[in-house]
Order: structure tokens, then sequence, then C-alpha cells
């Protein structure tokens, strides 16, 4: 795990949306398209700001996100409508964008149907993962239901999680399918993250979740 720091992160917006930039223009010079998950949360929406202006084919990108609470995607909790409103503009506007929820009525019903056509994008070429202070990462939350599933070796690409800290169950990409993406980038902000991270490292899977996708992650750090 290597950690990049940023002096604030106003700076770490803007490198770190370079650096993603740079990934995903790597990776379409030898693949005719590729895919790109991206987190909910606070964290990334000025990172997608910057971020939509690259100038790529991004007509060529599929672009989906690590995690969805099963909600309609024009409700405001929903990652659907965040990724929409920041990253899908300016160039990045030409993209696909692959809905966790689509139009199923349950969420396992979502699970099954979006998790194949999740299947036909893997490996992820790209994915940007945000952590939170209990250390989950995606909708892979420390003893919540469905977190066994999402962390077995042989997890489907889609589980679905119901966290009791949330009022929604959620629908995320397993452990294999975010650990398993070509490139990895976690973007974390404040101390008590960074405190999280460094005892992440030290502990197994089921307690800390993040430590399941960290293996040669890219870590960008800001206070």
């Amino acid at each position: 795990m290597n950690v990049i720091e940023y002096p604030d992160r106003e700076l770490a917006a803007i490198d770190v949306a370079d650096v993603l930039a740079s990934d995903l223009k790597t990776a379409l010079l030898t693949h005719n398209r590729v895919s790109f998950a991206v987190p909910g949360g606070g964290t990334p929406g000025p990172i997608f700001s910057v971020l939509c202006a690259a100038d790529l084919d991004w007509a060529r990108v599929c672009v989906l996100p690590t995690d969805e609470r099963f909600v309609p995607a024009d409700h405001p909790r929903s990652n659907a409508l965040l990724i929409r409103e920041r990253l899908l503009q300016d160039r990045a506007a030409g993209a696909q964008f692959l809905s966790l929820t689509g139009d199923a009525t349950t969420p396992e019903d979502a699970a099954a149907k979006q998790g194949a056509r999740v299947a036909q994008h893997l490996p992820i070429s790209l994915t940007m993962l945000g952590m939170g202070t209990d250390m989950h990462t995606a909708s892979l939350f420390p003893g919540a239901p469905g977190l066994a599933e999402g962390l077995a070796a042989d997890a489907p690409p889609l589980v679905v999680t119901q966290p009791a800290s949330q009022p929604e169950a959620r629908l995320s990409l397993s452990a294999p399918v975010l650990n398993g993406a070509i490139s990895k980038h976690l973007v974390i902000f404040g101390a008590d993250k960074r405190a999280a991270l460094e005892q992440a490292m030290h502990s197994a899977p089921e307690a800390a979740p993040i430590r399941a996708v960290l293996v040669g992650a890219m870590v960008h750090y800001a206070d």
C-alpha cells in the first residue's frame, strides 16, 4: 500500500482527478472499452467536478457505482444521482452509466440482474474507493448482514447488505470484484480516517472490510 499525502483537500482533488484521468487514458490505449467504478459520499464530489473535464474518449468508458442504496435514481441519497450531477457532466457526459438497481423491485432481484451486467465489465479497469471511520468500504460494513457473502472468495459480482446503521438495504460490488480491479485508488480525508486505515491494516476483513480490497492500492490522503 502506497500513501500520497497532500497539503490540503483542494489540491488533493485536482491531483487525484489527474491521476484517475491518466489511468483511464492508459486503459483506453489497450482496450476497446474500460470500466470505472466510483463511490458516493462527500469525498468524491470535488474530484468528479475536475475529472469530468478530462480530454479522453469517454464514450468508451462505462461508469458504475461501487455501491448503491436501494432507492429511486433521483432520491437525494442515491449515489447514482451524485455521479450524474458531478461526474457525468462536461466531456464525461458521453460516458455510459451502469446502474446497480436498474428496474428491479427488490434488492435481491437487482443483485441478480445487474450483477450479471457488472460481470460483463470485469475485471474493472479502474476503481476509486472511499472508506468510513468504521473501516467500511463500498457497502461492505463490519458486522452487517451480507458481509460474509460479500467477502467470500467466490462472491457474486453484486451483493445485498443491510447495515444496522443505515435506513435502507444496499447493493455493493463484492470484495473480489473491488480487489480485482486493475488499478485501485483509495481517497481519505481527515486524521480520523487515517487512524482508521492504520487500524484496518492490523485487523481482519470481517472487522475492517477495507482490508480486503487494499492489495496494490494507492492511497491519497489530506487532513
